[in-house]
């Protein structure tokens, strides 16, 4: 693989066990063990400053944009991709379609363990996604979201978003 477009901001820690491709990093982050982390020249992946990247995670922007706000925390074995489909197998493209499109998780959300997050999603500030959770589809901010496929919990209450936004 050819190793470009590294931009690193400070007190980033990178595990040696990961690889990080195309990406700008913004300050204070860590990327855990075991993750694979890429954009491509032409999508540059951006992660936000005082983020962190749970272990075992994977993030596809080869095709397509990955934005990743501040503050977001995902958990272990999560998977964001930036497109889905048989790309090996042109016979089965004809029924299945390669899907691609960008993704973006906005600030301050929390990615709960094991989720799949698919092209075309965006997730609204501050919001909450449940563990094994697969979304196919964008949420609106403060939104606590669960199941597969994802669906809308519940919205934060009030209170929960002036203790959120409170400075």
């Amino acid at each position: 693989m050819e190793i470009s477009n590294i931009f690193v901001g400070e007190n980033v820690i990178i595990d040696e066990t990961s690889s990080v491709n195309n990406v700008k990093i913004g300050n204070n982050v860590k990327i855990s063990k075991y993750c694979s982390v890429y954009g491509s020249k032409r999508n540059i992946l951006v992660i936000g400053d005082n983020s962190y990247i749970g272990m075992f995670t994977i993030i596809n922007g080869y095709s397509d944009l990955i934005t990743i706000g501040n503050n977001v925390s995902i958990a272990q074995n999560v998977n964001i991709m930036a497109d889905s489909g048989p790309n090996a197998s042109p016979s089965l493209q004809r029924v299945f379609e390669i899907v691609h499109g960008s993704v973006t998780i906005e600030e301050g959300c929390w990615i709960g363990a094991g989720a799949i997050i698919m092209p075309n999603v965006r997730i609204g500030k501050y919001s909450v996604v449940g563990a094994n959770c697969f979304l196919d589809r964008s949420f609106d901010e403060f939104s606590i979201i669960g199941g597969t496929p994802a669906r809308l919990i519940r919205r934060m209450s009030e209170d929960e978003i002036n203790l959120i936004l409170e400075k």
